[in-house]
């Protein structure tokens, strides 16, 4: 067994990207079908392209089963993507996607990311957040800014603040699901604070969406701060 997929195996807080084991193989229609999931990432994807350098790295970060990664790869052959995922049942799914060969898969987990400092212009992240407590979204978006080079680009896609009485009830749903520890700063609209106080600068929300279970905002920072 490998370094990384011993700490997952030993860190009793790891959360699958479908919550239960039992789900993995219907992550994708489910999240297709909840999600609004091609809208999002389209507007991800658009944002993170533009933000890679010809010939430079991206990362994402809980890539589940690779379908962001996959669609980078495709969209930016000149560049080197690389998927993360603790999972090593779900990186499978991944691997075996149309388009998966143009995409380097590594198992870690967000609070040790597999890379050196100032691997990357661009690190992604979508729906993995919500799953850390505090003390391990500030580790991971610290690892974030480790990894990027100073002036790389954060994306995020992840639950914030219900902006309606009808989204703050279908919240509740997911927060049964994923934990109220763990979602609590994203009902109340913190994460620009953990941004910040990962040394992101420049934040800025460029999309808000409606979805079956709370609002999804998408977020994009610059690293402030660097490995430096």
């Amino acid at each position: 067994m490998d370094e990384s997929a011993g700490r997952v195996a030993a860190d009793a807080k790891y959360i699958p990207a479908a919550r239960w084991r039992l789900l993995t193989r219907l992550y994708d229609p489910v999240l297709a079908v909840t999600m609004r999931e091609r809208r999002w990432r389209g507007q991800m994807l658009d944002r993170a392209d533009a933000d890679l350098p010809e010939g430079g790295v991206g990362v994402d970060l809980g890539c589940g089963t690779g379908t962001f990664a996959v669609a980078l790869a495709a969209r930016r052959p000149d560049a080197t993507v690389i998927g993360v995922d603790g999972d090593a049942e779900i990186l499978a799914l991944a691997r075996g996607k149309q388009g998966a060969d143009a995409v380097d898969w590594r198992h870690g987990l967000a609070q040790g990311l597999p890379l050196e400092d100032d691997a990357a212009e661009v690190l992604t992240t979508s729906l993995v957040l919500h799953h850390l407590l505090p003390e391990d979204k500030s580790a991971a978006l610290a690892e974030a800014a480790r990894v990027l080079k100073p002036g790389g680009r954060l994306h995020v896609g992840d639950w914030g603040r219900p902006h309606d009485p009808m989204l703050s009830v279908a919240f509740l749903v997911a927060q049964a699901i994923d934990g109220f520890a763990r979602t609590a700063d994203h009902r109340a609209g913190r994460l620009p604070e953990f941004f910040a106080a990962a040394g992101f600068g420049s934040i800025e929300r460029y999309g808000r969406l409606r979805t079956g279970f709370g609002s999804l905002d998408l977020w994009r920072a610059e690293n402030a701060s660097g490995s430096g």
